[in-house]
C-alpha cells in the first residue's frame, strides 16, 4: 500500500541524500527555504518506508509572468524503488495541491535525464541547458495550471 503525506524537510534526507547527493555530506541535502513556512515537502510512504520524496516551494521565476508559482525541487526515488509509478504520483500530488491553492504555474530545473519523463507529464522546456555545479546539466522546465 502507498500513501503519500506531508513531512518534515529533515524526513526528505534519507531519500535526498542516497539519490541527489551521493557520496557528499549529508549538510549538502538542506535546501535554502526547506524550513519556510510556505515549502511543503511530501514524502510517498510503500509499506509505512519513506521510498520517495518531493519538495514544494513557493517561489516566482521572473521569466514567467503568471502571479502563484511553485517551485518543485529534490524529487527524488530510491533507486530499488524506480519505475513503478511512484515519481508520477508524488508530481501529481504536488500538481493537485497547487490547483487546490490557486497556483498558475509549476516551474523547476530538471536534470537532463529526467526531461522525458516530466515531458510526459506535459512539462515543457524553456530555454536552453545549463549546468548547476557539482550536479550537472539541467533545463528550465514548466506547466501552466
Amino acid at each position: 500500500m502507498t500513501l503519500i503525506k506531508e513531512i518534515s524537510a529533515q524526513e526528505t534526507f534519507i531519500v535526498r541524500h542516497p539519490v541527489l547527493r551521493k557520496g557528499k555530506p549529508i549538510e549538502t541535502c538542506f535546501f535554502d527555504g526547506d524550513d519556510l513556512e510556505t515549502t511543503h515537502h511530501f514524502g510517498l510512504f510503500e509499506n509505512s518506508d519513506l521510498t520517495g520524496i518531493i519538495s514544494l516551494f513557493l517561489k516566482t521565476n521572473t521569466i514567467f509572468t503568471e502571479n502563484l508559482q511553485g517551485q518543485i525541487r529534490g524529487m527524488a526515488i530510491l533507486e530499488s524503488h524506480q519505475k513503478k509509478g511512484f515519481g508520477e504520483a508524488l508530481v501529481k500530488h504536488c500538481e493537485t495541491y497547487c490547483v487546490t491553492n490557486q497556483f498558475n504555474l509549476i516551474w523547476f530545473n530538471a536534470r537532463t535525464a529526467a526531461v522525458g519523463f516530466y515531458e510526459k507529464m506535459g512539462y515543457e522546456i524553456k530555454g536552453n541547458s545549463f549546468d548547476i555545479p557539482e550536479v550537472g546539466e539541467h533545463y528550465l522546465m514548466y506547466k501552466k495550471l
